[in-house]
């Protein structure tokens, strides 16, 4: 069962926020050129001009799109990863909001990049990205950092407190504000916290691309208490990400109901359902 319908829990949905947005980082020295890695520690590299730009950019689409039905009563709350990079960021894309819209904003530590450990010479970088690749990127540890598995770690325990805020109703006191929690982040802890959302397989994991620079993911609350990709995200871009056919059928079936938009059932997507014996009149007999 997904977190979305854990916390409505048979109930009304009406305290839960309307969107959660995932936010990459604007292109940052690093992204431009890989020798930062060698001079600047991790966590202090700076934007580009263009990840500036890229990041002004994005406010302006996320705040269009909280506020695109014209409801006065929209909201706004920002988690943020301590790089300097992703702070940035969020500097550049809050002057889309005004301060009356925004709830609060958090540093969390647990939304920070994979660790690679300390300073890197371009080709230590390439032999790593080059080795994740083939050997997968969950469970390859990077030489003096982490592995893709005790991120999924972190970011758990981070969806567990956030579950815990909207239980609370920390973000919805009154049931006809429309709550946005917008989560500036990293390339890598983005598709962890949308495996860990959606119940994802390592395999399917594996498959994940990441957003370009500054790009954003929009996961939407539909009438059925479910937040789905599939309400903002067509399937090309869908598919742009990495997500299956079956993947992005399940993301409708999250959206439009039990049987998605066509009519047909695509909600079966327990793993390992295909290794059971099938249903017979008699349970001691095995077809």
């Amino acid at each position: 069962m997904s977190l979305a319908k854990i916390l409505t829990n048979g109930g009304t949905n009406n305290h839960l926020p309307k969107r959660i947005i995932l936010v990459r980082h604007g292109e940052c020295l690093a992204n431009a050129d890989i020798n930062v890695y060698g001079t600047t520690p991790n966590h202090k590299i700076e934007l580009t001009e263009k990840g500036i730009e890229q990041a002004k950019q994005t406010g302006i689409k996320i705040k269009k799109l909280v506020s695109e039905n014209g409801d006065n009563n929209w909201r706004v709350f920002f988690y943020v990863s301590p790089a300097e990079r992703t702070r940035r960021t969020l500097r550049e894309m809050g002057g889309s909001f005004p301060k009356r819209r925004v709830m609060g904003v958090k540093e969390e530590y647990r939304l920070r990049e994979l660790n690679f450990g300390n300073y890197h010479d371009p080709a230590g970088i390439l032999k790593v990205k080059e080795e994740r690749y083939t050997y997968g990127r969950f469970y390859y540890r990077v030489p003096g950092g982490e592995t893709g598995a005790e991120v999924y770690d972190r970011i758990s325990s981070y969806i567990e407190c956030l579950r815990r805020d909207i239980e609370r109703k920390l973000f919805c006191h009154d049931p006809c504000q429309e709550t946005n929690i917008i989560i500036v982040t990293h390339g890598l802890s983005s598709r962890i916290f949308l495996m860990k959302w959606f119940d994802w397989t390592i395999e399917q994991f594996e498959g994940l691309n990441r957003m370009k620079t500054s790009e954003f993911q929009v996961l939407q609350l539909g009438h059925r208490g479910e937040y789905s990709l599939a309400f903002h995200h067509d399937d090309k871009k869908l598919q742009e990400w990495g997500l299956s056919p079956e993947m992005i059928e399940d993301q409708k079936c999250k959206a439009y109901g039990p049987t998605g938009v066509n009519g047909k059932r695509t909600c079966d997507v327990y793993p390992f359902m295909d290794c059971f014996a099938e249903d017979s009149d008699d349970e001691n007999t095995i077809i």
